[in-house]
């Protein structure tokens, strides 16, 4: 992740999702999943860029979004990475009568449908709504706390970052909410409203050269929190098999799950053609919700 994108995502980060759009470009499978889970501001922002004349396949070589918190809620920015000439992109917007409004030390476009961007540097466009960009340029310009003051963050980032064609890190509520989800039925339990609080945060990485490969590592403040989780979702992936259907079953089989210290570990591994009926299941649209 570039200085430019850690310079405007403000400290109190719930999410950061790193996409290597290359890597992407040249899997039928992970196409097929960027085309499944593709947010609504990713769609938009590359319906924008092509009518800025900036081709997101050859010009884009990394997407960053990041949820963060402010006074007003959660907001969504994103930093896209490449090759962006700044002087032809601005041209091209007057040619087409885009006007910008300049905010803080830069120009914020409006991309339609709500969104806007702003050029940070040769290499970096942040994008998102109005908020959200106006809150990023905010923090490059000192007037609150960047990511960079956030070492839990940090520390994070610097361990997973570069591990795979997807990698991501989330906070304390953020990961309590990811493993609600992923428990599911066993989230009832006792034990996780006991231990939940226990969970600092975490990271996961997914590689598409030999099929689809996932690790996630949730990080616990002890080894006893961490063998809990690791029960729990063993008591999930149990329940879970009892209504799957067969293409949910095998997907289910090849999830490992165990506890190392304090850490929780799940590796998920499967073939392109196993993944790809799981992309049109229930458990996906549930697990990915």
């Amino acid at each position: 992740m570039s200085n430019s994108a850690k310079s405007v995502l403000p400290a109190d980060i719930q999410q950061i999702i790193s996409v290597d759009y290359r890597a992407f470009q040249n899997s039928s499978t992970a196409m097929a999943l960027k085309n499944k889970v593709m947010p609504d501001p990713l769609k938009q922002f590359e319906s924008a860029l092509r009518h800025a004349g900036i081709s997101p396949e050859n010009d884009v070589e990394q997407l960053v979004f990041a949820s963060f918190r402010t006074k007003e809620g959660l907001r969504m920015a994103g930093i896209a990475q490449g090759a962006f000439p700044g002087q032809k992109l601005k041209a091209r917007l007057i040619k087409q009568k885009i006007k910008g409004t300049k905010y803080r030390d830069a120009i914020m476009y409006p991309m339609g449908t709500g969104m806007y961007m702003a050029l940070l540097d040769s290499t970096s466009l942040l994008f998102g709504d109005s908020a959200a960009v106006r809150s990023a340029l905010d923090t490059r310009s000192g007037e609150q706390r960047s990511v960079n003051s956030n070492d839990m963050i940090l520390e994070l980032v610097k361990s997973v970052e570069g591990d795979g064609a997807v990698w991501s890190v989330l906070d304390e509520a953020g990961t309590q909410t990811m493993l609600k989800s992923a428990l599911g039925q066993a989230s009832e339990l006792a034990d996780y409203d006991m231990i939940k609080k226990r969970v600092t945060g975490s990271k996961y990485a997914m590689n598409f050269e030999r099929g689809v490969d996932f690790n996630m590592n949730v990080v616990t403040s002890d080894s006893f929190t961490a063998g809990t989780l690791s029960s729990l979702l063993k008591a999930g992936v149990m329940l879970k098999k009892a209504t799957a259907n067969d293409s949910e079953k095998l997907a289910l089989e090849s999830l490992t799950v165990n506890s190392d210290n304090r850490n929780l570990n799940l590796r998920f591994h499967t073939d392109d053609n196993k993944f790809q009926a799981l992309l049109n299941s229930e458990l996906f649209k549930e697990v990915s919700r």
